[in-house]
Order: structure tokens, then C-alpha cells, then sequence
């Protein structure tokens, strides 16, 4: 749950970009970061890829499709932080949770996210303006 502070971390920060070349270039080849992971989730209609940089890891995100969200996102805003993730031990209650409290949810239920995760956003309408991803790791 999200008031089990003890468990709480910043799970990654998701930067949405055109292209994972690109997030390659500047993390891998500019900054000498390699990347820890490259993975497809059709459901989020996205490619991710990784960069641990001390205990904090980037998550960038390129659309596989013309209407991904993150399309949409880099249409309207461009390349660049997409949404702060926090790591909860259940996805499920954290969202309860939330939603008990008046912030808004975009998702309904928690659904499938990369590396084996389930997830589910909060609006930016109700958490001052910053996309919020709850993430659950599989045990």
C-alpha cells in the first residue's frame, strides 16, 4: 500500500522518445551508461529500455504504434520526463488506496507493464500536474 512508507522507493523515471537509437546514443555512448534491458509491451503499445544509474533506473519509452499514448505524448509535448514511478508491494490495494483519497486514476485495474510488473497511472489532474505509475514486481 502507499502508506507502507518503508517499502516505498522511486521505481524509475519514464522519458518518453522517438527513438531508443537516440536514448542510446546519449545514455550508452555519450554518458557510459549501457542499458540493463530492452523489452516490447504490446499492451502499452511501447518499447522500453533501461539505464541503471546508481539506484535510480531511466525507462525510455519509444512508441511501436501511431496510437501508442507515448505517440500521443510526443506529439504534443515532445521528448522528455513522461511519468515518475513508485514501486508499492500491492498494486492493487495502493490503487484502492488512491482512489479512496479523491486522486484520480487512469486505470481502472492494474495491468501488465515491463519486466514482469503490473501496473496502473494516476492522473496528472490529481497528483500536481505529474503522471504517477504504481509498479508491483512479481516476488
Amino acid at each position: 500500500m502507499i502508506s507502507d512508507q518503508e517499502n516505498k522507493i522511486i521505481d524509475h523515471i519514464g522519458m518518453a522518445v522517438r527513438s531508443l537509437e537516440d536514448a542510446r546514443k546519449l545514455f550508452a555512448e555519450g554518458l557510459g551508461i549501457p542499458p540493463s534491458g530492452t523489452e516490447e509491451v504490446p499492451t502499452q503499445k511501447v518499447r522500453v529500455e533501461f539505464y541503471q544509474i546508481g539506484g535510480t533506473r531511466i525507462e525510455c519509452l519509444e512508441p511501436t504504434t501511431d496510437d501508442s499514448p507515448i505517440a500521443s505524448f510526443l506529439q504534443k509535448k515532445g521528448e522528455g520526463i513522461h511519468h515518475i514511478a513508485i514501486q508499492v508491494s500491492d498494486v492493487t490495494k495502493a490503487l484502492e488506496q488512491a482512489k479512496a483519497h479523491g486522486i484520480q486514476a487512469i486505470d481502472s485495474e492494474p495491468r501488465p507493464g515491463a519486466e514482469g510488473t503490473m501496473i496502473a497511472f494516476l492522473h496528472p489532474k490529481s497528483t500536481l500536474g505529474v503522471l504517477i505509475e504504481l509498479v508491483e514486481h512479481p516476488t
